[in-house]
């Protein structure tokens, strides 16, 4: 790997984090498709594919969660983290 992609990928990790920080805040709470949004790129970016069993069916948050994780299933972890970075500068920009 070169020195430009390594630095890349850190300046990545870097604004992926600092996004996660600044979501918390956000002028308003997004919509809820948003949240799930937010969190599957959240979670892609974070930890790769989705694992672990889906939830019962009663539990509809969970449930969502999981499914909309599971939407993004073979998604690279540093593009889900580039839509992550993305989608919290503009929720930022719609204040």
């Amino acid at each position: 790997m070169s020195a430009t992609a390594a630095s890349n990928m850190s300046d990545l990790a870097l604004e992926f984090e600092q996004a996660t920080s600044d979501v918390q805040l956000l002028a308003q709470r997004p919509d809820n498709d948003t949240l799930l949004k937010l969190y599957a790129l959240y979670k892609q970016g974070s930890r790769g594919d989705v694992s672990g069993a889906k939830p019962g069916f009663f539990d509809f948050v969970g449930t969502a969660k999981y499914e909309a994780w599971a939407r993004l299933r073979g998604m690279p972890e540093d593009e889900a983290r580039q839509k992550y970075v993305e989608l919290v500068r503009k929720l930022e920009s719609e204040k």
